[in-house]
């Protein structure tokens, strides 16, 4: 055998081997094509799943995304993030306003810590005493 031959050259098996590289080469080339696909539409899916008020506004710069990729960046933030609730949280903030679940959240830590003073502290008086 030379150093020049090549196996499987002028056989059944070499026409197998290119069918499967081709199928293979195919599959490989469907498969990126859809995931690429169900990625890119992953906004228009959140919009519809939240009924989002702005789903026509998401739905075309997801098709515009797909020439200017930045595009696509800004209906993902826009399907992904509550723009009622984020401004006002923002105008909280802005005002000094506690959210609102920072203020339940701060009136049960002072109910626990009056609950909690209340139990444990004739205890630690009768120690201290």
């Amino acid at each position: 055998m030379s150093l020049f031959s090549m196996p499987f050259v002028d056989s059944g098996v070499d026409t197998a081997l290119h069918v499967v590289a081709t199928v293979v080469l195919v599959g490989v080339i469907g498969a990126a094509a859809y995931g690429f696909w169900r990625i890119h539409e992953l906004p228009i899916q959140k919009a519809h799943h939240k009924e989002h008020h702005q789903l026509g506004l998401i739905t075309a710069l997801t098709w515009i995304g797909f020439i200017w990729h930045w595009v696509w960046v800004i209906a993902v933030v826009i399907a992904f993030v509550d723009g009622e609730q984020a401004l006002r949280r923002i105008r909280d903030i802005w005002k000094g306003e506690p959210a609102v679940g920072e203020a339940s959240a701060l009136a049960d830590i002072q109910a626990e810590t009056a609950t909690v003073t209340g139990n444990t502290c004739p205890q630690q008086e009768m120690d201290h005493a």
